[in-house]
């Protein structure tokens, strides 16, 4: 089972799994920058090698603009994406509206407002270590899913490797990689070791893990 420390136990009590106004205005705004809209772009990528067709849940969306990237390579895809913020889920709407096809929602993972097998493929990105009981979230995303459908779960974690740390100073510079590392204190990011644990005591029972640029991916099946 997934472990926290007691410190970030804490931070997880004290965090809220959505982002409120005016935070997220802030976020709308900081998620613009070349080192974010990088890894949308690597996020996009990779998830559109496991399933560029059918429906596409995205747990904690935030501004949607991952959405908006699949959207552009594979129009055809149904995309939805869930927020627990209200005010996170108008500014998400406000950036999809000129698609005309792109839902939003209000909700969480412990409550994932669609029926069992709604999608061919559900996601999230930074949002996990937010999540006040992860292992009901991710039974939750077992329910919505397909049967052999994917669930990949991106997220910074506390123990990046010094050589990925490295690569992300080379491409961004020093000063937006010491602020993502500083990012991982005040965050209850899981470790490596225990973001991998929190497929066993889910209906998925295991999964693999990997590393997406600077994000942790957990890939989960049904």
């Amino acid at each position: 089972m997934a472990y926290l420390s007691p410190l970030r136990r804490l931070l997880k009590l004290v965090h809220p799994e959505g982002i409120p106004w005016p935070g997220s205005v802030f976020y709308n705004t900081i998620s613009l920058s070349a080192i974010f809209q990088k890894h949308y772009e690597l996020v996009t990528k990779d998830i559109l090698s496991y399933c560029s067709q059918g429906g596409l849940l995205d747990i904690g969306t935030g501004p949607a603009w991952l959405l908006l990237k699949i959207h552009q390579q594979y129009p055809q895809m149904r995309l939805v994406g869930i927020d627990s913020s209200p005010a996170m889920v108008i500014k998400a709407r406000q950036n999809v509206a000129a698609t005309g096809v792109i839902e939003i929602k209000q909700g969480n993972a412990n409550h994932i407002p669609f029926p069992d097998c709604s999608f061919d493929i559900v996601v999230s990105t930074a949002s996990i270590h937010h999540w006040k009981e992860p292992t009901v979230g991710l039974n939750e995303v077992y329910r919505v899913l397909k049967e052999g459908g994917y669930a990949l779960v991106y997220d910074l974690v506390s123990d990046t490797p010094a050589s990925i740390m490295e690569q992300t100073r080379r491409e961004f510079g020093r000063w937006k990689a010491t602020l993502f590392w500083l990012h991982s204190f005040e965050e209850p990011f899981y470790d490596r070791k225990n973001f991998a644990a929190m497929a066993g005591p889910t209906l998925f029972k295991q999964g693999q893990t990997k590393f997406v640029g600077l994000l942790y991916c957990l890939i989960l099946k049904k």
